[in-house]
């Protein structure tokens, strides 16, 4: 099981944003700094927040001092609302083995022993704030 890659540079820029956010008042990051920073193409980061300001998560101001900071406070964003901006829903009825998908009627081999951990991980997804993973003092 894995987040689309827009899914997973969504998480990090926002929890960037986050902690750059702490670091100093009214600070707007450029597309081109978090680009450099996160190292995600800077075309495939510029679409990624269009998507995040349209989802109303952060604030885009143009201009020559212009950037991006979170619009939403980072203790009110869910990881299951990103997955939710970007379509990547884990209830979806793919087969964890690749195969397509599965369900009670149609399973896989794993299909039953998958349920039990894919429900701790939506409910996961559904309690972890971005406040929380930003604040670890990990890699993003």
């Amino acid at each position: 099981m894995q987040l689309h890659n827009t899914t997973q540079y969504a998480i990090r820029i926002l929890s960037y944003l986050t902690q750059q956010e702490g670091d100093s008042v009214n600070y707007l990051l450029s597309a081109k700094e978090i680009a450099e920073r996160l190292e995600i193409p800077y075309k495939f980061l510029t679409k990624i927040m269009g998507e995040l300001t349209k989802a109303g998560f952060v604030t885009s101001i143009r201009g020559r001092e212009g950037g991006y900071e979170l619009k939403k406070s980072a203790s009110e964003i869910k990881i299951s609302d990103i997955l939710d901006v970007f379509n990547d829903p884990l209830h979806e009825e793919q087969c964890i083995l690749g195969i397509g998908f599965c369900n009670k009627v149609n399973k896989c081999a794993l299909h039953d022993q998958w349920m039990q951990p894919k429900t701790l991980i939506e409910q996961m997804f559904k309690e972890t704030t971005l406040e929380q993973i930003a604040n670890q003092g990990t890699k993003v």
